[in-house]
């Protein structure tokens, strides 16, 4: 079900109706937005059919296995997409994540890109558009996500029969992210392990600087867990800087209304940064959170 980005879907609709479909689009913006399920329904409006179950003979999706997509991943892309349809006029093909592409992968499919056979629609999705080649990014139609509305999310949740007093805790911590709300929903343990980290938040800035160092070591010694408590803080932070924007005092329980909105925002991209750094690089995850943690 997609919740939000109305502009987006009107303007693919039409493009489609009209018959002037570009052959690739990137679809940009943060994580669980929605822009995977809209480029879902968006080719299966082409298709005119189910495609959820991802068998439909002229889909093909591309997804990162263990963290990457590797070249060979693309080159059976390609191949596949070489194949004439069998049962519509075309092909289509999503490559989720695509910023996890690595460079021999990049260049490969440059080359489809470049000279595209037969009548295909490619969509590639990312978070991180900068990690792709220009080339890339130029043959690519660029359509941006935002987050939605809280009350286009208000409405999916009471739409799911969500309690009235729940429903403004997930709307307040989803972020403009339906995915979020829908993690939340789906697995009420996240939204315990969210409250947990939000504890270990206060905590973790009211320490000593040593302590706070001990904590950095112990959650660096697991790279994945720690993104994602990473993305609860960096929710928690944005919340507090949307509240003091309005006037406001922060309404998730953080203790850090005395901060400074630029002090917030230099957390904030200190945040974004090492997330970014520990996805995609490797760079020292202890380290990173120790500068973190003089900051706070």
């Amino acid at each position: 079900m997609l919740i939000g980005h109305q502009k987006q879907w009107q303007f693919l609709r039409k493009s489609a109706e009209i018959g002037r479909t570009s052959h690739a689009y990137l679809f940009v913006g943060q994580a669980q937005l929605g822009k995977k399920t809209l480029a879902i329904e968006f080719v299966e409006r082409l298709f005119n059919e189910d495609i959820q179950t991802r068998q439909h003979p002229d889909f093909i999706f591309v997804e990162p296995q263990k963290g990457e997509i590797q070249i060979s991943q693309i080159r059976e892309f390609i191949r596949r997409l070489s194949f004439k349809p069998l049962i519509s006029s075309f092909k289509a093909a999503i490559i989720d994540q695509a910023h996890c592409m690595n460079q021999e992968a990049q260049n490969c499919l440059l080359k489809t890109l470049e000279e595209p056979k037969g009548r295909a629609i490619l969509i590639l999705i990312t978070e991180y558009p900068e990690i792709l080649f220009p080339t890339i990014l130029s043959r690519c139609e660029i359509i941006k996500f935002y987050p939605v509305k809280k009350i286009e999310i208000k409405k999916y949740l009471e739409s799911q029969g969500i309690p009235k007093k729940e429903i403004e805790e997930l709307v307040r911590s989803s972020m403009g992210r339906p995915g979020v709300a829908i993690d939340f929903i789906s697995d009420s343990r996240k939204l315990e392990n969210q409250r947990k980290a939000i504890k270990d938040l206060i905590k973790f800035s009211n320490s000593e600087l040593s302590t706070r160092f001990q904590y950095a070591k112990d959650l660096s010694q697991d790279p994945q867990s720690l993104r994602k408590i990473l993305d609860i803080w960096l929710r928690c932070f944005r919340n507090v800087l949307l509240a003091q924007s309005a006037g406001q005092k922060p309404s998730n329980g953080l203790q850090f209304n005395n901060y400074s909105s630029s002090r917030i925002r230099k957390i904030l991209k200190l945040i974004q940064k090492i997330n970014f750094l520990i996805k995609k690089t490797n760079v020292n995850p202890r380290l990173a959170l120790e500068i973190l943690a003089i900051q706070l």
